[in-house]
């Protein structure tokens, strides 16, 4: 049976002494502190006293009641890892530029200012993320202790992920020049990255032809050969063929707001291509038109939908990835007009969850005309031709602005107005070199469910652009301290961040079995002395939750396990741990491969987090 340790800031002899331990007892404090020989001290769980204890533990009458046990010192429950998310934090992903255009990195919490609905807020959460704090991120393999150094040209230390590029093609809204420029450049992109801790996946807004996040750049670009333009149900009423012509956004303004030139429009024309203008057939060219207006925008909703639903898809996909989150969304654009709810949902997500959302316009260059697209017949007749091209105008003007707020709201960027396509994947690949991240608990008056206009401001005297989220959606109620505290250890779980709050160490130790099978067993020794309890019935109490979670060389999840451990300590038994520490240890079966292993704890009095990472290859 093989055996690897691989320890923090403990000697060899310290280790194996700890682990020695950790082999009988999962947790120390309510087992190795029992004296030998001591009538009064029960036996362990699962054990039968010996002969001598048993002579002289004196038999209990039938007819007397069992004395009631006093509270055991220490008690755990095991669950899966929490998934769930609060909503009484509100985050804004805000990212300052120069005149040049640079990210400036230098900024203080007291240098902005956040408004909610035009009110000043205070700023309860403020973190900077810098090239060092984002370097810091990256997870590193612990050496062995008494291990030489690898010989050269000796295998090296695996290389884990630690960036996760995800491209997202709306296949079904860009014309299939403009997919296939896309396509081409982002697979010119991928063949020029040779990072070795770099992820990406192929989305689509469709589903069809997906690929998830792999380093195996063959089939990155067998995935990018294979996307194609799709459909999702949509009816297209807008070409020259089209009885009435009729866009997305006219059906809108008609169907939603009842706006009376829209509607005129399309019964004109409905008239017109269909009855010939023959005013007897009025009443038919009504109908025809809301027959018309109604089908357009059902469909056109249910793309609006369809691309919601694969963005908030590929955020929760990317909060399950242990480094920097990048979503780039190759589109013309698309408009949400009923939708905003679902639309700031997932920008408060992507912000929670710290993925970035930058967004590549496809057409590349390009100028709006007013008649419509040059590669179709300019829709309507001579009298509807100039309404047509207000409601185009409108909506390309639209299409353009919620990709820029899309990238705004993420701390992402906008490549827009360029042929340059591959240049533009350089660019939106990377997060911004210097980014903060603002937040603030609203009033409990605020949770009125609506929509609340947010904007940062600078107090400093320099000059810079400032992009930021530009609203979100307040629920109807807030979240309780519980799912605040499950969301904590969420948020830091899949994170890389190391974080040393708790006076808590990671310790990893492996037991191969045979040729395939290993059991991995991952330690956290806990500092006692340095712990807050609180004083209740005589007892040292505090609860504390522990996750452990192991992830693949792609960064896939692959298990995690949660235990949370309530601790009411006796005076001596703290004494004692105070000298000796605690140990917890969660065990898994793996097989032989690469694993990121990823401990997050949190306790309940001082509500103070510790992450951790480490590194175990186990070999075939």
């Amino acid at each position: 049976m093989a055996v690897s340790v691989v320890s923090r800031s403990l000697s060899v002899r310290g280790v194996f002494r700890i682990l020695l331990l950790l082999a009988t007892f999962s947790f120390l404090p309510t087992s190795a502190f029992a004296q030998a020989g001591d009538p009064n001290q029960p036996p362990a769980p699962g054990t039968v006293p010996g002969p001598k204890a048993a002579e002289q533990a004196p038999a209990a009458a039938p007819t007397q009641p069992a004395p009631q046990q006093p509270a055991p010192e220490m008690s755990t429950q095991e669950s899966s890892p929490p998934l769930r998310v609060p909503v009484n934090l509100v985050l804004v992903r805000v990212v300052v530029r120069d005149s040049k255009g640079n990210p400036v990195g230098n900024l203080k919490k007291e240098d902005f200012q956040l408004l909610d609905s035009k009110k000043p807020v205070p700023i309860t959460h403020f973190s900077a993320d810098t090239p060092e704090s984002l370097q810091a991120r990256v997870v590193r393999p612990d050496p062995v202790p008494g291990e030489p150094a690898p010989a050269a040209g000796a295998t090296a230390q695996p290389v884990l992920p630690s960036r996760f590029v995800a491209f997202l093609f709306d296949d079904t809204r860009l014309k299939f020049d403009e997919l296939l420029r896309g396509r081409n450049a982002a697979d010119d992109y991928v063949k020029s990255s040779n990072v070795a801790s770099d992820r990406f996946a192929i989305v689509t807004i469709s589903g069809q032809n997906q690929l998830d996040f792999t380093d195996d750049r063959a089939k990155i670009h067998d995935a990018l050969m294979k996307v194609q333009k799709r459909a999702v149900g949509a009816v297209d009423t807008s070409g020259e063929n089209a009885c009435p012509p009729v866009s997305y956004y006219q059906a809108y303004l008609a169907e939603i707001q009842n706006d009376a030139d829209a509607l005129n429009t399309a019964v004109s024309d409905a008239l017109s291509c269909a009855y010939n203008n023959d005013s007897h057939f009025a009443a038919a060219a009504q109908a025809l038109a809301q027959s018309t207006i109604t089908t357009v925008y059902n469909a056109g909703d249910n793309e609006t939908l369809y691309a919601l639903r694969r963005l908030d898809e590929m955020v929760r996909r990317l909060t399950a990835t242990p480094g920097q989150r990048n979503i780039i969304f190759v589109s013309g654009g698309f408009i949400f007009p009923t939708r905003e709810e679902e639309f700031t949902a997932v920008l408060d997500k992507a912000t929670r969850a710290n993925v970035v959302i930058s967004t590549l316009d496809a057409r590349g260059l390009y100028v709006v005309l007013p008649g419509g697209d040059v590669s179709n017949s300019t829709p309507g007749t001579a009298q509807t031709i100039g309404l047509h091209a207000n409601f185009n105008l409108r909506e390309e003007s639209d299409k353009s602005d919620v990709l820029e707020e899309m990238a705004d709201g993420t701390g992402g960027a906008y490549f827009h107005n360029n042929n340059d396509l591959e240049k533009g994947f350089k660019q939106l690949a990377s997060a911004p070199a210097y980014s903060y991240l603002l937040g603030f608990s609203p009033l409990k008056a605020t949770y009125d469910g609506k929509y609340h206009n947010l904007k940062v401001t600078l107090t400093t005297k320099e000059k810079y652009d400032i992009q930021a989220r530009r609203g979100y959606y307040m629920p109807k109620h807030g979240a309780d301290p519980i799912e605040v505290a499950k969301q904590e250890v969420q948020e830091e779980l899949f994170s890389q961040e190391e974080i040393r709050d708790l006076p808590i160490e990671l310790h990893t130790q492996f037991y191969k079995m045979d040729a395939n099978d290993a059991k991995l067993a991952v330690m956290a020794h806990v500092d006692v002395r340095r712990m807050r309890f609180r004083k209740a019935e005589g007892r040292n109490e505090n609860n504390l939750t522990l996750v452990a979670a192991l992830f693949d060389r792609n960064g896939n999840f692959i298990t995690g396990t949660t235990k949370t451990v309530k601790m009411k300590f006796k005076d001596d038994t703290l004494a004692k741990l105070e000298n000796t520490g605690m140990n917890i240890r969660t065990n898994f079966d793996v097989k032989p491969g690469s694993y990121v292993v990823r401990l997050v704890a949190r306790d309940s009095e001082a509500a103070l987090l510790t992450a951790a990472n480490g590194i175990v290859e186990i070999p075939q």
